[in-house]
């Protein structure tokens, strides 16, 4: 479980194709690895990897075709830079919201532009994402946890404050840059828990047959 802090930028060293899927090297000089041992998780991009080799500036970590045919690792290169974040421990503080590293799909930056200090960025989602995500609510792009400002159809807008923009790979980010989404997964859990022997689909009627909403007599 992570939080969508982003700990360290690192890069990827090496790509090994291995039995249809791949092997990564990920390069970590700045990552704290004292207590990093195998079998550990890693968030790379958004993406849990499972630690299966330490090396002394960073790890080597298997990308299954699951992960591949949902993630921008699909287009992995070597000296691609991705975000890091260690699994997080019980006990310390939680500041980003919960993340299980487990990505739902790409989305694509539309749009990217100043906005005072602040790097305002639009994002197009798989329209069957679109449902999970809120204004307000949160969604977790490349491994970094950020609040969603406004939703229109299957995009959503963003405010990426300085500091999250200078510690994450958000500030090379363009019009095109492809990037993991995982979208809340309370939100998940919750249109699964309501249509249980129901229908697919989330629908008004059923969070105000839940007690979700209140409708008006």
């Amino acid at each position: 479980m992570f939080t969508g802090i982003v700990e360290a930028q690192g890069s990827i060293a090496a790509i090994e194709k291995r039995g249809g899927d791949m092997r990564l090297r990920i390069s970590c000089a700045s990552l704290p690895m004292a207590d990093v041992k195998l079998g550990d998780s890693i968030a790379s991009n958004g993406v849990c990897l499972t630690v299966v080799a330490i090396e002394s500036d960073g790890f080597w970590a298997d990308v299954s075709n699951e992960t591949l045919s949902l993630s921008t690792f699909a287009k992995a290169v070597v000296g691609q830079s991705l975000n890091l974040e260690r699994a997080m421990l019980v006990g310390s503080r939680f500041d980003g919201h919960i993340v299980s590293g487990h990505i739902d799909g790409v989305g694509r930056v539309t749009a990217c532009h100043k906005d005072a200090r602040s790097l305002r960025l639009r994002i197009q989602a798989p329209s069957e994402l679109a449902r999970y995500i809120a204004s307000k609510g949160s969604i977790c792009v490349d491994g970094v946890s950020l609040t969603v400002n406004r939703v229109e159809a299957s995009t959503f807008d963003l405010n990426i404050v300085p500091h999250t923009a200078a510690e994450t790979i958000i500030q090379h980010y363009g019009v095109g840059t492809e990037v993991n989404l995982e979208v809340d997964m309370v939100a998940r859990y919750l249109e699964r828990l309501l249509q249980a022997d129901k229908p697919a689909g989330l629908s008004m009627a059923t969070l105000a047959d839940n007690g979700f909403i209140k409708t008006r007599k």
